[in-house]
């Protein structure tokens, strides 16, 4: 016979399970697992780096996905020129560190920290990791792009072993 001490019980798991089962809406939510791809340069506009000369925060109305990312931009004529030419803008080693990639680690930039080398946008995790790359751009870009190839797929945190 149930009564509200035997039902109480089952309705914390039922709602326990609902919460924590992978794939329901409810564990999603809470773990904050989604299918939208990840957010590049933490929102900022590609794009304005290199037609305003500074970092601009973009848009939610203006996002568009691309080689498993997404972009957002401060206007539609930003993503216009994105769609048009997605490697010219796009930041290189998907926005991760360039510095920190020319050394075998995949860590997260700072779209605040950036310079535009050989027409391609480098985002920094710092000024000093900026500074080691302006040193000697030519060599830490090649490091970085030979890096890249074994940790373009790894999770931020990732690092080469030596």
């Amino acid at each position: 016979m149930l009564n509200r001490w035997n039902v109480l019980p089952m309705m914390t798991a039922a709602l326990l399970l609902t919460i924590t089962i992978p794939g329901s809406l409810a564990w999603a939510q809470v773990s904050g697992q989604t299918d939208a791809p990840r957010l590049t340069l933490k929102g900022y506009d590609p794009v304005a780096y290199f037609t305003e000369g500074r970092p601009t925060l973009g848009k939610s109305e203006f996002e568009r996905d691309w080689d498993e990312a997404r972009y957002r931009f401060a206007s539609a004529q930003h993503m216009t020129l994105f769609r048009a030419e997605p490697d010219r803008y796009a930041p290189q080693f998907a926005g991760s560190c360039a510095a920190g990639m020319s050394m075998g680690m995949k860590v997260e930039a700072n779209p605040e920290n950036w310079l535009i080398h050989d027409g391609r946008l480098f985002v920094f995790r710092s000024p000093a990791a900026q500074a080691l790359f302006q040193a000697d751009r030519q060599g830490t870009a090649a490091a970085g792009y030979a890096n890249w190839e074994k940790l373009k797929d790894a999770p931020i945190g990732t690092k080469l072993t030596q």
